[in-house]
């Protein structure tokens, strides 16, 4: 093996430069060439490629998106698509390829994997939504955001006596809601693994304004519940004023916690390794403490288990 390349898929995450720094600099550190596949997997099929050094990947452990650039590709999953990826990857004379993305991500890298291309998966999505892997890159760090908006809103929440439902990104996955509503302190959690329970955050807000609580937060995760349709509900149904704060995309950026930049260098030093050492079709994790490597069939088809229990514990912690 003498060239390994490297691209970014799907959403952004922050994280992923400290994965491609490890990358690079592993693999050149092993005497092999680097290639950057600018914008994902339309990249690949447009032949948007370019040589990394070490330069190249100076100064970006600490800064949140990918210089690679990233989208979504669904050119690259028709037959054309794929055609014209493989005869890039010939003509660049690529022998391996490090993806960095979530669920779609590496579904692309499976197809890939099928006829013949050498690849390692990192699971880098803010979404925390892959089954077989404790945390994602990214993850931590929109949680940290989220924590920070919490802190915020509780202040105004507090001054105007209003109950607060903040929306938080995950798609079909609570993690971020569940995680970011525990250390935020939040009153209330909803999220899409567990059926709400409207009257019993009602019952909730009415109780600590008798006990003199003028806060009430609300973390929802996407998947569950239009926050706005969840504002009319508790207007409605419990004559409590709410107000919503969608926070959106600026989860996706800013700079990775210490959690992210150690795990992030960690996959790309092992991506590497596991290469140079014959094996690939495989993707990365973290699970009990520990990184492993699995089979990126085996990773899709796990299934993301809810901590139900963390749930559980909010109803306690918040009373």
């Amino acid at each position: 093996m003498k060239t390994i390349a490297i691209l970014t898929s799907g959403g952004d995450a922050p994280g992923m430069n400290a994965v491609i720094r490890s990358v690079v600099r592993t693999a050149i550190y092993n005497d092999l060439k680097v290639l950057a596949i600018k914008e994902g997997y339309n990249g690949l099929i447009k032949g948007d490629i370019e040589t990394m050094t070490l330069s190249s990947v100076a100064d970006i452990i600490h800064r949140g998106g990918t210089i690679l650039r990233t989208a979504r590709s669904e050119e690259f999953m028709t037959e054309e698509g794929m055609t014209q990826a493989l005869d890039v990857i010939k003509k660049f004379k690529i022998d391996a390829i490090v993806v960095l993305g979530g669920d779609g991500t590496f579904r692309g890298a499976r197809e890939l994997a099928k006829r013949g291309i050498k690849v390692i998966g990192i699971p880098c999505t803010i979404d925390n939504d892959l089954g077989y892997t404790d945390y994602t890159i990214g993850f931590l760090t929109a949680v940290e955001t989220a924590v920070s908006a919490i802190s915020k809103l509780r202040d105004t929440s507090e001054s105007h006596g209003r109950a607060i439902v903040l929306q938080v990104m995950g798609r079909n996955c609570g993690d971020i809601a569940l995680y970011s509503g525990i250390a935020g302190g939040a009153e209330s959690i909803v999220v899409p693994e567990v059926k709400l329970d409207i009257d019993a955050i009602i019952n909730k807000i009415k109780n600590g304004k008798k006990r003199g609580k003028k806060h009430h937060i609300i973390v929802a995760a996407e998947g569950a519940l239009d926050a706005y349709e969840l504002e009319k509900i508790i207007e409605e149904k419990g004559g409590i004023e709410t107000r919503v704060t969608v926070l959106g995309y600026v989860q996706r950026g800013g700079v990775p916690t210490v959690q992210d930049r150690i795990l992030a260098s960690d996959f790309g030093y092992d991506a590497v390794n596991l290469l140079i050492s014959g094996k690939s079709g495989l993707v990365l994790g973290y699970k009990n403490g520990k990184i492993i490597e699995l089979d990126i069939d085996e990773a899709l088809e796990a299934k993301k288990e809810f901590n139900k229990d963390l749930l559980n514990m909010v109803d306690i912690l918040s009373i």
